[in-house]
């Protein structure tokens, strides 16, 4: 089977997950990863850290949390930003942000469970008991995540959201503008999405080549497979049914179940389409 990847970091991984399986990958990188200098939300955390105004520090990603403890480190000295993160309660949403905080001798004081989304997050927060009045500090990963920051207002509590990266379309467009007309066209078996903001920089793409429709109407004859809840309910939210999730949101069981359930899903959908009479040539 042909699968389209929109992953960008990963590329190199997720293709040779998808060879081993025994499929060829079609790589269309969807993003880039721009770092934002000290911004005014860092220095504002380092000196609410430094007077003990913060109760809370929520770490949602390896990337972001790396890029953040750099923007400290280099104001501070990284001692000192191990003093003041040890001196707060820690929330790290999954692995990726874990191990970044380890690399500085340091555990989280809580995790997130799988499937690591904000709701799993607000479980964590819950645990903690009342945050009314409390300030809580999260570090962004590419864009606001104005749910989880209503959830904690909600609840009483105030947020310092720190943006340490934005997502940019990557400075080649020509993989990602053939990765959109090759969806849009129904030229994969398959279809991966592996982050929430892909969909909306391929949508964004789709827009400039006049394919927004055969783009979100892609699901009638490729299969959508999505690494988790959130990026689901992002496609979802633009038209785009998704087929496959798996059970543990990561690249490793989504290629596992894209092996064992895409041919199925695959004929079944090229069947109804040629049945038809409206069918896409």
């Amino acid at each position: 089977m042909t699968l389209l990847s929109f992953e960008s970091r990963r590329a190199a991984e997720i293709a040779k997950l998808i060879a081993n399986a025994g499929g060829t990958t079609v790589s269309a990188p969807s993003m880039r990863e721009v770092p934002l200098s000290a911004s005014a939300e860092a220095t504002r955390l380092l000196r609410d850290l430094e007077a003990s105004a913060i109760d809370v520090v929520i770490l949602l990603t390896g990337v972001g949390s790396r890029a953040l403890f750099d923007v400290l480190e280099a104001e501070c000295g990284r001692q000192r930003v191990c003093d003041l993160l040890s001196a707060t309660t820690v929330i790290v949403r999954g692995p990726k942000p874990r191990a970044a905080l380890r690399e500085l001798g340091l555990e989280p004081d809580h995790a997130v469970p799988e499937p690591n989304t904000w709701v799993e997050l607000l479980g964590v927060v819950d645990g903690l008991g009342d945050i009314a009045g409390k300030r809580v500090a999260v570090q962004e990963y590419g864009r606001p995540n104005q749910e989880l920051y209503d959830a904690l207002q909600d609840r009483g509590a105030q947020v310092l959201a720190v943006p340490v990266y934005r997502w940019a379309l990557p400075e080649d467009l020509a993989p990602l503008r053939q990765g959109v007309r090759r969806l849009a066209e129904r030229r994969a078996d398959v279809a991966i999405f592996t982050s929430a903001q892909q969909c909306n920089h391929i949508l964004q793409i789709a827009d400039e080549l006049g394919l927004r429709d055969a783009v979100s109407n892609c699901a009638d004859g490729v299969v959508i497979a999505s690494v988790g809840p959130i990026c689901t309910e992002e496609l979802e939210r633009h038209g785009i049914a998704v087929d496959i999730e798996p059970t543990k949101p990561k690249m490793g069981p989504l290629i596992k179940e894209i092996a064992e359930r895409a041919p199925e899903i695959r004929r079944r959908k090229v069947a109804r389409r040629v049945a038809s009479p409206g069918a896409r040539d």
